[in-house]
């Protein structure tokens, strides 16, 4: 903040100066010898007072308590950790260890059942043209079943469907069956014939 002083016989004039906000200042008149604050204070409650003057240390303890240790590594584990973190830690890598070992020997069954059914066929074959026609006979049959099953389901599904309309017509839910509803009905043979057949042929 600039003053301006203005001298005249013993007093001192200060200028009117702008306030942040934009308003102005009026020009002030002062004693010889005043001499003006070079920032001006920032008001603090007493709250915040109070709190900056707080030290930062509870009472009693010295700054040299409170440099961190850096903790020797033990042996065996990893730095800083409890007895039971310890332990914690050594299960985790056992069960870990134990789920591997698991999955080989899995792994060495299967290729045994796969090596021990590859031995009856023919030796002239190069390995990779076993497999490949196996893969792809198996794919075409799942299909082909998954589509078998879609269907029965779908028609077992359309036969419950008919079956609840011919109770609720019987029952007097409905008196006069729509267009639609008595082709449903009249259905009801092809859909038991179709499920027959798509059973049979599983």
């Amino acid at each position: 903040m600039l003053f301006i002083y203005l001298t005249e016989h013993t007093s001192k004039y200060i200028a009117s100066t702008q306030r942040p906000d934009g308003t102005w200042r009026k020009q002030r008149r002062v004693k010889e010898g005043y001499v003006p604050q070079e920032e001006v204070p920032v008001y603090e409650n007493k709250y915040v007072k109070f709190f900056k003057s707080k030290p930062e240390l509870p009472p009693g303890l010295s700054p040299e308590a409170t440099v961190p240790v850096t903790p020797s590594r033990p042996e065996g584990g990893e730095p800083g950790l409890s007895k039971t973190a310890k332990r914690n830690l050594k299960r985790k890598e056992k069960r870990r260890q134990q789920q591997e070992k698991g999955e080989a020997e899995a792994l060495s069954r299967t290729l045994e059942k796969v090596s021990l059914g590859e031995t009856a066929q023919p030796p002239s074959a190069p390995p990779g043209s076993r497999a490949a026609p196996a893969a792809a006979s198996d794919q075409p049959e799942s299909a082909a079943t998954t589509e078998k099953a879609k269907k029965i389901k779908n028609l077992k599904k359309k036969l419950r469907q008919v079956e609840e309309l011919q109770q609720r017509i019987q029952a007097g839910e409905i008196s006069q069956p729509s267009k639609e509803q008595l082709e449903k009905l009249a259905r009801r043979r092809a859909l038991e014939e179709e499920l027959e057949d798509l059973e049979l042929g599983l």
